[in-house]
C-alpha cells in the first residue's frame, strides 16, 4: 500500500472506512439450521450498522406461480459451473502478526484467531497472504539474506528464516491449527539488496547475474516453511513489481519477470517438483497487458498458474481481460486497503461488495484478499508506507478488538463459499435496478447467493429454482447472504 496511491484512491471514490468502535457487533455467530427444511437462511449487513452479520429471518422455498415476477428476478443455473473459488480473506503482515502474538495475552489471541479462521463458530477466513522477508507493514527492513555491503552469498549459505520465528510463524501455525486446508500465498517486496542494481532494499531491479540466486532464494524458503509445519499453496514473483518506493520494493518491469520465470524460476521449480503457484504481475487493474505479455509466451506460460491483481488503479474488468484471452490460467485478488481518507461505513461496505467481492468473482477470479489483517489504533506499525491505511480489525494498546467494515465484507463471502466451490452462471439485473448478485455452489451441494443493493430503498427481488422460487426484500445500503440446500 503506498501513499504515492492515497489520492488516486480517494480521486477513484475507493470508499473504505472504519466501523465504529462503539457499533453494534455480531451476537449471533450461528443460525439455526434452515436450509433442510425447504428453507433459505439469511445474513445481513446494512449501512445503518443495525445489522451486522446479523441473521434475518429464514425465508421459505414455494413453488412458482403462472405470475412470477418479471422485474428484479434471478435465473440462477447452477449446472454451469465457471471458475473454483480458493478463498478469502486478507495479509498476515508482519505489523499484524506482531499485534496478535505480542499485544493480545493468550486467551484474547485464541478468541481472535478462532473468531477469524473457525467455519463454525468464526467468519472462516481460508485464504492468506503474507509476505517474503519486510513489507511496508513490518516491524524493520529486512530479507532471509541481508549482508554487509560489498558482500555476496551466491550459494545462499546465509539464509535465513528467523526473523519470522518471532510472531509470523507462531501465528500461522495457530491460524493452520484451527484451518488446516487454508491456502497461504507469499509473496516478495524485495530480494537480498546485494541481488539489486540500488543495493538496497528500497527501489532498484534485480541483476541479471542474480537470477539463478533469487530462485534458490524461493526454494529455501520454501523448504524453510514446510520444516515449519506451514505449505505455501502459491507465490507470486514480486508485490507491485511496477512501483519503487522507500520501503522495500523493486521494479521488475514484464519483460524482466518473463525472462526470470521462463529462464531461472519456473525451470527450477520443474526440475524440484515444486506443486507451490506461480502468480504474475500482483499489481493494477490498470494494466492488464503485463500478465498478457508474458503469458503469450508460451515457454514461460507453462510454469504460471496465473495472474494477481490489486485495486489502487483501474477497473475490476481488467481481470476478464485476461481471462478472455487465457480462460485455463487462473485469476487471483490479492490486495486492497481501507483507510482514514474515507469515513462512511455505508459507501465503505458498498463499494467493497461490489468490486472486490461480487466484482471480483463475476470477473473469474478465484480469490479476495484485503490488505493487513490487524493493525492498531494509529494504523501501525508501519514502516515508511501508508500512514492512514486500516486493518480488518483494530487491535487497541489495551487488547480491546475492533470489528471494521472490511471484516464484515470479508465474512459474508468467507463464511459461506466455501474453498472447492464454483461460481454459477446467473443473470445480471439491469444496472437501474440497483442491486447486484453473484451465485456458487459449495462441495457439499449447499448453494450461495450475495446480493448487494446499493440504493437507498428497499428492494424486492425473486430467485427462480426451477419449479420453485423464493421472495426476498433487502435492506437498503445492504449486503445479504443467502444460503439453501
Amino acid at each position: 500500500m503506498k501513499n504515492v496511491l492515497i489520492a488516486t484512491v480517494a480521486s477513484l471514490a475507493f470508499a473504505l472506512s472504519s466501523c465504529s468502535a462503539g457499533a453494534p457487533v455480531n451476537d449471533d455467530p450461528k443460525p439455526a439450521d434452515t436450509t433442510s427444511a425447504n428453507k433459505v437462511a439469511v445474513w445481513v449487513t446494512n449501512g445503518s450498522q443495525s445489522k451486522l452479520l446479523k441473521s434475518d429471518n429464514p425465508i421459505s422455498i414455494v413453488k412458482a406461480g403462472s405470475n412470477s415476477p418479471s422485474t428484479n428476478l434471478i435465473n440462477i443455473d447452477f449446472s454451469t459451473k465457471l471458475q473454483e473459488m480458493e478463498g478469502f480473506g486478507a495479509a498476515m503482515t508482519g505489523s499484524s502478526a506482531y499485534l496478535i502474538n505480542q499485544k493480545l495475552n493468550a486467551t484474547q489471541r485464541a478468541a481472535l484467531l478462532k473468531d477469524l479462521f473457525d467455519q463454525e463458530t468464526g467468519i472462516g477466513m481460508s485464504y492468506l497472504r503474507i509476505t517474503m522477508g519486510a513489507s511496508d507493514f513490518s516491524l524493520e527492513d529486512f530479507t532471509y539474506n541481508d549482508l554487509p555491503a560489498g558482500q555476496t552469498d551466491a550459494n545462499l549459505t546465509k539464509f535465513s528464516v528467523a526473523k519470522d520465528q518471532a510472531d509470523l510463524i507462531p501465528v500461522l501455525k495457530s491460524v493452520v491449527a484451527l484451518q488446516p486446508a487454508i491456502r497461504i500465498m507469499a509473496t516478495p517486496w524485495s530480494a537480498p539488496a546485494w541481488m539489486k542494481t540500488s543495493g538496497k532494499l528500497a527501489g532498484g531491479s534485480l541483476k541479471t547475474e542474480w537470477y539463478g540466486a533469487y530462485s534458490n532464494y524461493f526454494v529455501k524458503y520454501l523448504d524453510a516453511y514446510k520444516a515449519e509445519g506451514i505449505a505455501i499453496d502459491a507465490i507470486s514473483v514480486q508485490n507491485e513489481p511496477l512501483h519503487e518506493a522507500a520501503y522495500p520494493s523493486m521494479r521488475m518491469d514484464s519483460s524482466a519477470q518473463l525472462n526470470f520465470i521462463k529462464n531461472n524460476l519456473g525451470p527450477l521449480f520443474q526440475s524440484k517438483s515444486i506443486k507451490t503457484k506461480i502468480l504474475l504481475y500482483d499489481h493494477n487493474w490498470d494494466r492488464p497487458g503485463y500478465p498478457i505479455s508474458i503469458l503469450n509466451d508460451p515457454k514461460a506460460s507453462q510454469y504460471v498458474a496465473g495472474s494477481a491483481f490489486h485495486a489502487y488503479g483501474g477497473n475490476v474488468t481488467a481481470m476478464s481481460q485476461v481471462h478472455d484471452q487465457f480462460p485455463d490460467k487462473g485469476l487471483y485478488f490479492t490486495e486492497i486497503s481501507g483507510g482514514r481518507w474515507a469515513a462512511n461505513f455505508s459507501d465503505n461496505l458498498k463499494w467493497n461488495m461490489s468490486n472486490i467481492f461480487i466484482g471480483t468473482a463475476n470477473n473469474w477470479s478465484k480469490n479476495a484478499l484485503l490488505w493487513n489483517i490487524a493493525l492498531d489504533e494509529t494504523d501501525g506499525p508501519k514502516n515508511k508506507g501508508c500512514d492512514n491505511c486500516r486493518g480488518v480489525v483494530t487491535i487497541a494498546t489495551n487488547g480491546t478488538i475492533t470489528k471494521n467494515v472490511e471484516y464484515y465484507t470479508i465474512a459474508h463471502m468467507s463464511k459461506f463459499v466455501h474453498p472447492g466451490a464454483f461460481r454459477v452462471q446467473s443473470d445480471r439485473l439491469s444496472a437501474s435496478t440497483q442491486l447486484e448478485h453473484v451465485a456458487f455452489v459449495n462441495p457439499d451441494g449447499s448453494k450461495v447467493l450475495v446480493i448487494l443493493n446499493l440504493g437507498t430503498d428497499n428492494k424486492k427481488f425473486t430467485v427462480a429454482l426451477g419449479e420453485n422460487q423464493f421472495s426476498y426484500t433487502i435492506d437498503p445500503n445492504a449486503v445479504a447472504t443467502l444460503v439453501w440446500k
